[in-house]
């Protein structure tokens, strides 16, 4: 996927602030499920905002966190505009 321009981040970034969380990543981690689910929702909304829950990674730590939402990027063939904490957010036109 081609990437976004610094200003297309910014406001991609600024229109996900108002989005509920549409997907949940649980302690199973990143699933076919979860790929498919999300995949779903970006033909539907192009925009998404996932939760990744605590459970889902050993310990909570940043690095599994950061591996799992780049993984989801690249499994549903989508930009990750923004990851922080727990959430990340995908676009994909």
């Amino acid at each position: 996927m081609n990437p976004l321009t610094t200003k297309q981040l910014h406001e991609k970034r600024a229109e996900a602030q108002k989005l509920s969380v549409a997907v949940t990543v649980g302690k199973n981690g990143v699933t076919d499920a979860t790929v498919a689910e999300l995949d779903r929702h970006l033909k539907k909304d192009k925009l998404v905002k996932v939760r990744l829950l605590r459970s889902a990674t050993e310990g909570g730590e940043h690095e599994q966190e950061k591996a799992q939402a780049e993984g989801l990027a690249e499994a549903t063939n989508s930009v990750l505009v923004d990851r922080r904490g727990h959430t990340a957010v995908f676009w994909r036109a």
